[in-house]
């Protein structure tokens, strides 16, 4: 692995390698893993590893044991909907400030990730789509010119992807997942903020929503979950009403 690609540290190469492991299920949740054997694996020192496992480790991601290597946490079912609600909370002004900023260029970007989603799900390559999925929302994110943004979502999708869970083929399809982006990507084309956040905020609670039924339904414990919980975090304000009553983010 080189020292730096697109601008990347070798650290963070090493952070997004271990992510990608944890996504494609490489380490698994609960297993003992060795700081060395993964140095060797990747094929660098130990110093960067260990960096790139602290960094997850303050993302809640893995835990370190002493003298032994750490561990891939598992995430709760509190926990999921506290990333859910943290979500709400990021990526629906975002998304209102994307849109508001939208330009051609952003908006075709969009439209392409939107285009390789469908592809993707017509020929039912979950990985591949989801890859896309992640592309277009941090494209959202990353026009507010934030990338502890765009970084703090990343790290709230990974938590949720070390349940293991996923809505596909049990609550809906792929294609379905790819239609409530379609919203989105209209809005921020046609410039309407209002109607980028109510899209975004849609999305984010109905598959909130699925997730944590989903995980209950499979025996998960669910003490301490809010029912209430997009609406606690919304003030169950109307989006699209509220958002037009404001005035816009300065560019």
């Amino acid at each position: 692995m080189q020292s730096s690609r697109g601008g990347a540290t070798l650290t963070e190469q090493v952070v997004a390698t271990i992510r990608e492991a944890i996504l494609n299920g490489k380490l698994e949740p609960g297993t003992l893993y060795s700081v060395y054997k993964m140095a060797d694996e990747i094929g660098i020192s130990r110093t960067p590893v260990r960096e790139a496992l602290l960094r997850l480790a303050d993302a809640g991601m893995v835990r370190f044991e002493r003298n032994r290597g750490f561990r891939v946490l598992r995430t709760s079912v509190r926990e999921l909907q506290e990333v859910f609600q943290l979500r709400l909370l990021l990526e629906v002004p975002a998304a209102y400030r994307a849109a508001h900023l939208s330009d051609e260029k952003l908006s075709a970007k969009a439209r392409e990730e939107l285009a390789e989603m469908r592809n993707a799900a017509i020929g039912h390559d979950e990985n591949l789509f989801m890859a896309h999925d992640r592309a277009l929302h941090e494209l959202v994110l990353a026009a507010s010119q934030n990338n502890k943004l765009v970084s703090a979502v990343r790290d709230l999708r990974f938590i949720t992807m070390t349940l293991g869970a996923s809505t596909v083929d049990r609550s809906r399809t792929l294609s379905n997942i790819a239609d409530e982006h379609q919203p989105l990507v209209d809005a921020i084309e046609s410039k309407d903020p209002a109607a980028a956040a109510a899209a975004m905020h849609h999305h984010i609670v109905h598959t909130g929503q699925l997730l944590l039924e989903q995980l209950i339904k499979d025996g998960r414990d669910s003490s301490g979950l809010d029912p209430q919980w997009a609406r606690s975090f919304t003030a169950d304000v109307q989006f699209r009403g509220s958002y037009q009553n404001r005035q816009p983010f300065a560019k």
